[in-house]
């Protein structure tokens, strides 16, 4: 890897607004939460409502990248190994990565 965030992370660069990104920052949050919400609440995450949180997150990925199946599904791995992504979300709660790991698994292999 040839840094932190991936091979491919250095190809990408932020030519956004910062109103842009305080939107694209509100949106992923509001995702987020949604996740939050339903592991605290002992939601499945094969429930509607989750699976419905990761079609949202995948349409926010979408803006920037379209994944296949398998490289959403790695992006999801990035969540339980060891990585920035997995700390960030392990800062917000207890279980969060594995969570989110799990719903973006299984909504994928039934929708791409």
């Amino acid at each position: 890897m040839s840094n932190q965030f991936g091979i491919y992370s250095e190809q990408y660069t932020n030519d956004y607004s910062k109103e842009q990104n305080e939107q694209f920052t509100a949106a992923f949050d509001a995702i987020t939460q949604q996740f939050v919400a339903g592991l605290n609440e002992g939601v499945p995450a094969d429930a509607a409502s989750i699976q419905d949180a990761v079609r949202q997150h995948y349409e926010f990925c979408s803006q920037f990248w379209k994944p296949t199946r398998e490289a959403y599904k790695s992006l999801a791995l990035s969540y339980i190994m060891p990585s920035p992504y997995r700390d960030t979300y392990e800062g917000i709660a207890e279980g969060l990565g594995k969570y989110h790991y799990d719903a973006i698994v299984i909504w994928a292999d039934n929708n791409l």
